[in-house]
């Protein structure tokens, strides 16, 4: 189960940051799967794109968080559905689907990487 896992590193990406949301299972779980909408708890990464440099961690504060997942970005909401719980799922999502234009969000105009460990069902 996910709740022995470490934190996760990310390797740098190379090449261009990619226009559409990325989707890729580290670790195909074999629990409940996600539905849009529900409320998931999980242990999280975020790094942005160009640096690599972390901005986000539910390992770094030491404990898992659990939301749901309508008011999260649109990268989580159209990346988690599917996702079982015991997985391991790496998203690469466009600012479009993440923090917005620059201006707004501090992460705004810029692709950002999550690597995320389901933990639970709600």
């Amino acid at each position: 189960m996910t709740a022995d896992r470490t934190k996760p590193e990310i390797d740098a990406p190379t090449g261009a940051a990619p226009a559409d949301l990325v989707i890729r299972d580290v670790i195909v779980g074999d629990g409940a799967e996600a539905a849009p909408g529900d409320t998931v708890t999980v242990h999280y990464l975020g790094v942005e794109f160009d640096t690599g440099e972390e901005f986000d961690s539910s390992w770094s504060r030491g404990e898992s968080i659990q939301f749901p997942l309508r008011g999260l970005i649109q990268g989580w909401q159209d990346g988690i559905p599917g996702m079982k719980v015991g997985g391991r799922r790496e998203l690469v999502i466009p600012p479009h689907l993440a923090s917005g234009p620059p201006g707004g969000h501090f992460l705004g105009g810029n692709t950002l990487i999550f690597v995320i460990d389901r933990l639970a069902v709600g």
